[in-house]
C-alpha cells in the first residue's frame, strides 16, 4: 500500500533512485537486494504514479528442477527437496536466477512472464506478513496470501 505502508520503501512519499520503479506502471518487476545477499522480486500492482506492489514469496516450479537446484546448490533426492526449490522470497530468486539486474522489466514482455496453466484447485490462506516487525501495526495487516496446505510455502501462517 506504498506511501501509506510502513514497511513499504515508500512510505511517507519516499522517492529515490531505487525506488522509482514502484512508482511505474503496473506489471513491472521491482527487484531489490535485502540485507546484501537477497534479491527479492516484487510485482507492481498500482496505477502508474502510486507506489504498491506484491512481493512473491514462493512459486510451484514446473520446469529446470536441475537449473534451480544447481543455482541454490541443493541436490533432489526426494520430493521434499523439490518443495524447497522456491520456498522463501530469497530462495524463489536465487533458484529462478532473478538478480537486481532485472528490476524494471515489463511482465508482459518475453524476458520474466507469468503464464496461466490453468490450475484452479486450491485454497487461499489469508494471514500477517513475515519479515516486516519494524512496521509496527502494519505487520499485522492481512496481506500475505498463500495456497493453503501447499507444501511450496513457508510455514508461518
Amino acid at each position: 500500500m506504498g506511501v501509506n505502508d510502513r514497511a513499504s520503501h515508500t512510505y511517507g512519499g519516499r522517492r529515490t533512485r531505487r525506488t522509482e520503479t514502484l512508482y511505474g506502471p503496473p506489471g513491472t518487476l521491482y527487484v531489490y537486494l535485502a540485507y546484501g545477499i537477497h534479491s527479492l522480486l516484487n510485482i507492481v500492482v498500482g496505477p502508474e504514479g502510486v507506489p504498491m506492489a506484491v512481493l512473491l514469496r514462493s512459486l510451484v516450479p514446473l520446469e529446470g528442477l536441475e537449473l534451480m537446484a544447481k543455482r541454490r546448490g541443493i541436490t533432489i533426492e526426494r520430493e521434499k527437496d523439490v518443495f524447497k526449490l522456491c520456498r522463501g522470497p530469497g530462495n524463489l530468486t536465487r533458484a529462478m536466477g532473478i538478480t537486481v539486474e532485472h528490476n524494471s522489466i515489463d511482465i508482459t514482455g518475453d524476458t520474466i512472464y507469468i503464464v496461466d496453466i490453468g490450475y484452479r484447485d486450491f485454497d487461499v490462506g489469508v494471514g500477517t506478513r513475515i519479515g516486516v516487525d519494524y512496521a509496527g501495526e502494519d505487520e499485522l495487516k492481512p496481506w500475505r496470501f498463500y495456497f493453503k496446505n501447499s507444501p511450496y510455502v513457508s510455514k508461518k501462517h
